[in-house]
Protein backbone atom coordinates (compact mmCIF):
# COMPACT_ATOMS: atom_id res chain seq x y z
CA UNK A 1 0.00 0.00 0.00
CA UNK A 2 3.17 2.62 0.97
CA UNK A 3 4.37 1.66 -1.93
CA UNK A 4 1.37 2.18 -4.24
CA UNK A 5 0.89 5.41 -2.48
CA UNK A 6 4.34 6.66 -2.95
CA UNK A 7 4.32 6.06 -7.13
CA UNK A 8 0.79 7.43 -7.10
CA UNK A 9 1.91 10.77 -5.12
CA UNK A 10 4.92 10.70 -6.97
CA UNK A 11 3.08 11.31 -10.87
CA UNK A 12 0.25 13.19 -9.21
CA UNK A 13 3.26 15.81 -8.64
CA UNK A 14 4.21 15.96 -11.68
CA UNK A 15 0.81 16.46 -13.28
CA UNK A 16 0.27 19.43 -10.88
CA UNK A 17 3.68 20.65 -11.69
CA UNK A 18 4.10 21.41 -7.63
CA UNK A 19 4.37 19.70 -4.31
CA UNK A 20 1.83 22.33 -2.95
CA UNK A 21 -0.93 22.09 -6.15
CA UNK A 22 -0.40 18.15 -5.31
CA UNK A 23 -1.33 18.62 -1.66
CA UNK A 24 -4.43 20.62 -1.94
CA UNK A 25 -5.61 17.95 -4.24
CA UNK A 26 -5.30 15.00 -2.22
CA UNK A 27 -6.37 17.16 0.94
CA UNK A 28 -3.42 16.90 2.86
CA UNK A 29 -0.25 19.04 4.16
CA UNK A 30 2.35 19.68 1.45
CA UNK A 31 4.91 18.12 4.12
CA UNK A 32 3.22 14.88 3.74
CA UNK A 33 3.87 14.72 -0.28
CA UNK A 34 7.51 14.93 0.73
CA UNK A 35 7.85 12.35 3.02
CA UNK A 36 6.34 10.11 0.21
CA UNK A 37 8.56 11.06 -2.19
CA UNK A 38 11.62 11.10 0.43
CA UNK A 39 10.83 7.18 1.62
CA UNK A 40 10.50 6.72 -2.58
CA UNK A 41 13.71 8.12 -3.92
CA UNK A 42 15.44 6.39 -0.61
CA UNK A 43 14.00 3.18 -1.40
CA UNK A 44 15.05 3.29 -5.25
CA UNK A 45 18.36 4.53 -4.06
CA UNK A 46 18.20 7.81 -6.64
CA UNK A 47 17.09 11.18 -7.11
CA UNK A 48 13.96 11.32 -9.08
CA UNK A 49 13.21 15.17 -8.98
CA UNK A 50 14.29 18.33 -7.78
CA UNK A 51 12.02 20.16 -6.29
CA UNK A 52 11.39 23.21 -4.04
CA UNK A 53 7.58 23.68 -2.42
CA UNK A 54 6.87 25.73 -5.92
CA UNK A 55 9.12 24.03 -8.36
CA UNK A 56 9.98 20.89 -9.82
CA UNK A 57 12.22 19.20 -12.23
CA UNK A 58 12.57 15.99 -13.31
CA UNK A 59 16.14 14.40 -13.31
CA UNK A 60 17.10 11.68 -16.33
CA UNK A 61 16.03 8.57 -14.53
CA UNK A 62 12.98 10.42 -12.75
CA UNK A 63 11.51 10.92 -16.53
CA UNK A 64 12.21 7.44 -17.15
CA UNK A 65 10.70 6.14 -13.78
CA UNK A 66 7.61 8.29 -14.86
CA UNK A 67 6.92 6.57 -17.68
CA UNK A 68 6.74 3.47 -16.00
CA UNK A 69 4.57 4.72 -13.09
CA UNK A 70 1.76 6.13 -15.76
CA UNK A 71 2.13 2.92 -17.49
CA UNK A 72 1.65 0.89 -13.87
CA UNK A 73 -1.04 2.96 -12.80
CA UNK A 74 -3.28 3.37 -16.43
CA UNK A 75 -2.96 -0.31 -16.40
CA UNK A 76 -4.31 -0.77 -13.14
CA UNK A 77 -7.36 1.42 -13.83
CA UNK A 78 -7.84 -0.21 -16.81
CA UNK A 79 -8.27 -3.34 -14.64
CA UNK A 80 -10.13 -2.01 -12.67
CA UNK A 81 -12.75 -0.63 -14.85
CA UNK A 82 -12.93 -3.86 -16.33
CA UNK A 83 -13.85 -5.39 -12.87
CA UNK A 84 -16.86 -2.64 -12.51
CA UNK A 85 -18.14 -3.45 -15.65
CA UNK A 86 -18.41 -6.76 -15.62
CA UNK A 87 -19.81 -6.66 -11.74
CA UNK A 88 -22.67 -4.41 -13.66
CA UNK A 89 -23.72 -7.38 -15.70
CA UNK A 90 -24.14 -10.83 -13.94
CA UNK A 91 -22.13 -12.84 -15.03
CA UNK A 92 -20.61 -16.70 -14.35
CA UNK A 93 -22.44 -20.13 -12.94
CA UNK A 94 -24.21 -20.01 -10.03
CA UNK A 95 -24.98 -23.33 -7.69
CA UNK A 96 -28.62 -23.22 -6.65
CA UNK A 97 -29.58 -25.77 -3.45
CA UNK A 98 -33.39 -26.01 -2.72
CA UNK A 99 -35.91 -28.49 -1.30
CA UNK A 100 -36.95 -31.67 -3.78
CA UNK A 101 -40.31 -30.52 -3.38
CA UNK A 102 -40.32 -26.77 -3.58
CA UNK A 103 -37.37 -26.48 -5.80
CA UNK A 104 -39.65 -28.78 -8.07
CA UNK A 105 -42.12 -26.51 -8.35
CA UNK A 106 -41.01 -22.91 -7.06
CA UNK A 107 -37.58 -22.74 -8.39
CA UNK A 108 -36.90 -24.60 -11.86
CA UNK A 109 -39.95 -23.15 -13.29
CA UNK A 110 -38.55 -19.70 -12.90
CA UNK A 111 -34.88 -20.45 -13.75
CA UNK A 112 -35.42 -20.24 -17.57
CA UNK A 113 -36.79 -16.58 -17.25
CA UNK A 114 -34.21 -15.57 -14.98
CA UNK A 115 -31.63 -16.79 -17.12
CA UNK A 116 -33.28 -15.20 -20.03
CA UNK A 117 -32.90 -11.57 -18.32
CA UNK A 118 -29.02 -12.71 -17.50
CA UNK A 119 -27.63 -13.93 -20.61
CA UNK A 120 -23.93 -14.25 -18.83
CA UNK A 121 -25.00 -16.53 -16.12
CA UNK A 122 -25.23 -20.05 -16.24
CA UNK A 123 -26.88 -22.47 -13.60
CA UNK A 124 -26.72 -25.80 -11.59
CA UNK A 125 -29.62 -26.27 -9.55
CA UNK A 126 -29.36 -29.24 -6.64
CA UNK A 127 -32.81 -30.47 -5.32
CA UNK A 128 -32.57 -32.56 -1.74
CA UNK A 129 -34.27 -32.72 1.21
CA UNK A 130 -30.67 -32.19 3.46
CA UNK A 131 -29.45 -29.25 4.61
CA UNK A 132 -26.18 -28.74 2.49
CA UNK A 133 -22.85 -27.23 3.66
CA UNK A 134 -22.41 -24.09 1.52
CA UNK A 135 -18.97 -23.72 1.83
CA UNK A 136 -18.52 -27.28 1.64
CA UNK A 137 -20.13 -28.32 -1.63
CA UNK A 138 -19.85 -25.18 -3.39
CA UNK A 139 -23.18 -23.94 -2.77
CA UNK A 140 -23.61 -20.06 -3.91
CA UNK A 141 -27.35 -19.75 -2.72
CA UNK A 142 -29.08 -22.04 -1.05
CA UNK A 143 -33.11 -21.86 -0.68
CA UNK A 144 -34.75 -23.16 2.67
CA UNK A 145 -37.91 -23.35 4.37
CA UNK A 146 -37.16 -22.52 8.17
CA UNK A 147 -35.65 -19.51 10.38
CA UNK A 148 -31.92 -19.20 9.74
CA UNK A 149 -30.28 -21.00 12.89
CA UNK A 150 -27.05 -20.52 11.51
CA UNK A 151 -24.98 -17.27 12.59
CA UNK A 152 -22.02 -17.38 10.08
CA UNK A 153 -24.41 -17.41 6.99
CA UNK A 154 -26.73 -14.72 5.33
CA UNK A 155 -30.40 -15.43 4.96
CA UNK A 156 -32.63 -13.08 2.98
CA UNK A 157 -36.29 -13.42 3.36
CA UNK A 158 -38.21 -14.63 -0.01
CA UNK A 159 -41.86 -15.11 1.01
CA UNK A 160 -43.93 -15.93 4.00
CA UNK A 161 -44.77 -19.45 4.31
CA UNK A 162 -47.82 -21.08 6.89
CA UNK A 163 -48.46 -24.78 7.23
CA UNK A 164 -51.70 -25.69 7.73
CA UNK A 165 -53.88 -28.54 8.11
CA UNK A 166 -55.97 -29.81 4.99
CA UNK A 167 -58.72 -32.13 3.75
CA UNK A 168 -60.86 -32.83 1.12
CA UNK A 169 -64.57 -31.59 1.34
CA UNK A 170 -65.19 -35.43 0.21
CA UNK A 171 -63.49 -36.66 3.67
CA UNK A 172 -64.92 -33.44 6.01
CA UNK A 173 -68.46 -34.87 4.31
CA UNK A 174 -67.33 -38.48 5.56
CA UNK A 175 -65.73 -38.09 9.13
CA UNK A 176 -66.73 -34.11 9.94
CA UNK A 177 -64.24 -31.26 11.10
CA UNK A 178 -61.64 -31.33 13.76
CA UNK A 179 -62.25 -28.74 16.11
CA UNK A 180 -59.35 -29.37 18.40
CA UNK A 181 -56.03 -30.80 17.67
CA UNK A 182 -56.25 -33.51 20.38
CA UNK A 183 -59.68 -34.45 17.69
CA UNK A 184 -56.86 -35.81 15.33
CA UNK A 185 -56.99 -38.82 17.18
CA UNK A 186 -59.90 -39.55 15.56
CA UNK A 187 -59.34 -39.10 12.24
CA UNK A 188 -56.69 -40.52 9.68
CA UNK A 189 -54.06 -38.13 9.61
CA UNK A 190 -51.35 -38.32 6.42
CA UNK A 191 -48.06 -38.31 8.31
CA UNK A 192 -44.65 -37.27 6.99
CA UNK A 193 -41.48 -39.81 8.00
CA UNK A 194 -38.05 -38.71 7.01
CA UNK A 195 -35.34 -41.41 7.80
CA UNK A 196 -37.37 -43.79 9.51
CA UNK A 197 -38.58 -40.95 11.87
CA UNK A 198 -42.28 -39.52 11.55
CA UNK A 199 -42.53 -35.70 12.23
CA UNK A 200 -45.34 -34.26 14.69
CA UNK A 201 -47.93 -31.36 13.27
CA UNK A 202 -47.14 -28.09 15.49
CA UNK A 203 -49.67 -26.45 16.94
CA UNK A 204 -50.40 -22.80 18.54
CA UNK A 205 -52.18 -24.01 22.12
CA UNK A 206 -52.11 -21.27 25.12
CA UNK A 207 -49.10 -19.36 23.52
CA UNK A 208 -47.07 -22.06 22.80
CA UNK A 209 -46.20 -24.31 20.41
CA UNK A 210 -47.13 -28.08 20.64
CA UNK A 211 -46.06 -31.04 18.43
CA UNK A 212 -48.30 -33.02 18.58
CA UNK A 213 -47.68 -36.72 17.23
CA UNK A 214 -50.41 -38.16 14.61
CA UNK A 215 -51.48 -41.52 13.20
CA UNK A 216 -53.33 -42.81 10.50
CA UNK A 217 -52.70 -45.81 7.50
CA UNK A 218 -50.71 -43.91 4.95
CA UNK A 219 -47.27 -42.68 5.89
CA UNK A 220 -44.58 -41.02 3.33
CA UNK A 221 -41.38 -39.02 2.61
CA UNK A 222 -42.50 -36.98 -0.14
CA UNK A 223 -45.07 -33.88 0.76
CA UNK A 224 -46.60 -33.87 -2.95
CA UNK A 225 -47.85 -37.59 -2.35
CA UNK A 226 -49.34 -37.00 0.87
CA UNK A 227 -50.89 -33.61 -1.08
CA UNK A 228 -52.20 -36.08 -3.88
CA UNK A 229 -54.01 -38.28 -1.08
CA UNK A 230 -55.77 -35.54 0.91
CA UNK A 231 -56.47 -34.04 -2.69
CA UNK A 232 -57.78 -37.90 -3.39
CA UNK A 233 -60.11 -37.96 0.12
CA UNK A 234 -57.55 -40.72 1.89
CA UNK A 235 -57.42 -38.41 5.06
CA UNK A 236 -55.97 -34.93 6.61
CA UNK A 237 -52.39 -33.60 5.53
CA UNK A 238 -50.37 -31.05 7.30
CA UNK A 239 -49.08 -29.07 4.46
CA UNK A 240 -47.17 -25.66 3.05
CA UNK A 241 -49.05 -23.25 1.86
CA UNK A 242 -46.93 -22.93 -1.08
CA UNK A 243 -48.44 -26.64 -2.29
CA UNK A 244 -51.75 -26.12 -1.39
CA UNK A 245 -52.63 -22.44 -1.74
CA UNK A 246 -54.01 -23.44 -5.32
CA UNK A 247 -55.67 -26.32 -3.85
CA UNK A 248 -57.69 -23.96 -1.20
CA UNK A 249 -58.77 -21.56 -3.49
CA UNK A 250 -60.33 -23.89 -6.14
CA UNK A 251 -61.97 -25.45 -3.19
CA UNK A 252 -60.19 -28.87 -4.11
CA UNK A 253 -59.03 -28.69 -0.22
CA UNK A 254 -59.92 -26.92 2.96
CA UNK A 255 -58.30 -25.62 5.96
CA UNK A 256 -59.43 -26.85 9.69
CA UNK A 257 -57.99 -25.87 12.80
CA UNK A 258 -56.91 -22.56 11.20
CA UNK A 259 -57.29 -21.10 14.80
CA UNK A 260 -54.29 -23.31 16.20
CA UNK A 261 -52.08 -22.59 13.05
CA UNK A 262 -48.41 -22.23 14.49
CA UNK A 263 -46.18 -19.65 13.48
CA UNK A 264 -45.27 -19.51 9.37
CA UNK A 265 -42.12 -21.27 8.46
CA UNK A 266 -40.94 -18.94 5.75
CA UNK A 267 -38.73 -19.03 2.96
CA UNK A 268 -35.26 -17.76 2.95
CA UNK A 269 -32.32 -17.47 0.62
CA UNK A 270 -28.85 -18.22 2.31
CA UNK A 271 -25.57 -17.69 1.32
CA UNK A 272 -22.28 -17.42 3.05
CA UNK A 273 -21.23 -13.82 2.54
CA UNK A 274 -23.13 -10.38 1.99
CA UNK A 275 -20.05 -7.47 1.08
CA UNK A 276 -18.66 -8.02 -2.16
CA UNK A 277 -21.35 -10.56 -2.65
CA UNK A 278 -21.28 -11.49 -6.95
CA UNK A 279 -23.95 -10.17 -8.54
CA UNK A 280 -25.75 -13.15 -10.32
CA UNK A 281 -26.42 -14.23 -6.80
CA UNK A 282 -27.89 -10.86 -5.94
CA UNK A 283 -29.65 -10.91 -9.02
CA UNK A 284 -30.83 -14.58 -8.04
CA UNK A 285 -32.15 -13.55 -4.84
CA UNK A 286 -33.75 -10.54 -6.66
CA UNK A 287 -35.77 -12.19 -9.01
CA UNK A 288 -36.81 -14.82 -6.59
CA UNK A 289 -38.51 -11.98 -4.47
CA UNK A 290 -39.77 -10.45 -7.49
CA UNK A 291 -41.36 -13.70 -8.74
CA UNK A 292 -42.60 -14.53 -5.02
CA UNK A 293 -44.22 -11.06 -4.56
CA UNK A 294 -45.88 -10.96 -7.62
CA UNK A 295 -49.74 -10.98 -7.24
CA UNK A 296 -51.34 -14.28 -7.37
CA UNK A 297 -48.21 -16.30 -8.05
CA UNK A 298 -49.12 -18.64 -5.21
CA UNK A 299 -52.62 -19.47 -6.10
CA UNK A 300 -51.48 -19.67 -9.31
CA UNK A 301 -49.56 -23.00 -9.10
CA UNK A 302 -50.12 -26.29 -9.05
CA UNK A 303 -53.24 -25.39 -11.07
CA UNK A 304 -52.66 -28.40 -13.45
CA UNK A 305 -52.29 -31.29 -11.06
CA UNK A 306 -54.94 -33.12 -10.37
CA UNK A 307 -56.03 -35.44 -7.29
CA UNK A 308 -55.41 -39.19 -7.73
Amino acid sequence: MDRFKQISTYVEVIAKGSLSAAARAEGIAPAMITRRLDALEQRLGIKLLQRTTRKIALTDEGAAFLEDCQRILAELENAEASVAARSARASGHLNISAPAGFGRDHVAPLIPSFLAEHRDVTVTLNLNDRVVDLIGEGIDVAVRIAALSDSSLVGVKLADNQRVVVASPAYLKRHGKPETPEDLASHNCLAFSSAGSQRGWTFLQEGKNVTMKVGGNMVCNDGAVLRDWALAGKGLAWRSMWEVAADIEAGRLVTVLNRYSAPGNDIYAVFTQRRHLPLRIRAFVDFLQRSYAASEYWSRKNTNRRAL
